[in-house]
């Protein structure tokens, strides 16, 4: 698969963005031979189940110019380092307890050029200030336990539509996980209604948590 795959969903891309997707693969392919952060077997699928799979929250939140984005937990950059291609003027930082997984991050966005996109060796407990007008993620933890980690390094300060809050990468239908929140502070966004084409979409969804 090619970063085809994401121009056809995104087809207002810059050249600039076109080029930044379309080196993605073998930057992965090249650090992943050394430094095993995608699944062996899953590389082949990059461009669907990471990359996509990350820019389906572009699909419910368009991040406004000078907006500060906390992505905890990122692994080898997911979703951070997609979301910061496609939102050049929005401050991402990128936070992992892993080393070797920060390493990789570092060397993409080096290698791409991102100039808005910067990744620390960090736990979310290591962050002091709520500087972040969202914080995104893929399926770290349960909705609880982001919310418990990472509320407080959210501001006040409203700059979207969207109040401030946490947008994660999970599984649909999490019941239990949603009835810990009071209704309407959390929503569920299936992404199959986004990339219907895909399969690995069935079953997933972007939880947004209100702040």
């Amino acid at each position: 698969m090619t970063a085809d795959i994401i121009f056809q969903h995104f087809p207002d891309l810059t050249d600039r963005q076109r080029e930044q997707f379309a080196a993605l693969d073998g930057l992965y392919r090249d650090w992943n031979a050394k430094i095993n952060v995608i699944s062996r077997k899953d590389i082949d699928n990059l461009y669907v189940n990471h990359v996509l799979h990350s820019l389906a929250i572009a699909k419910v939140m368009r991040f406004v110019p000078g907006a500060k984005v906390l992505d905890l937990g990122t692994g080898g950059g997911f979703p951070g380092i997609p979301l910061a291609i496609l939102f050049p003027e929005t401050e991402f930082h990128l936070v992992d307890g892993i080393a070797k997984k920060i390493r990789v991050c570092n060397e993409v966005i080096q290698a791409i050029g991102l100039t808005n996109c910067r990744a620390e060796q960090k736990r979310a407990e290591e962050i002091k200030k709520p500087v972040y007008d969202f914080i995104v993620t893929r399926a770290v933890a349960k909705m609880e336990k982001l919310a418990e980690w990472s509320f407080r390094l959210i501001t006040k300060k409203q700059r979207h539509a969207l109040p401030n809050g946490i947008l994660a990468l999970k599984g649909i239908g999490l019941q239990e996980e949603m009835s810990a929140f009071p209704q309407g502070v959390i929503e569920e966004y299936p992404i199959s209604k986004y990339f219907p084409e895909y399969d690995f979409f069935a079953v997933k969804a972007v939880v947004y948590l209100q702040y």
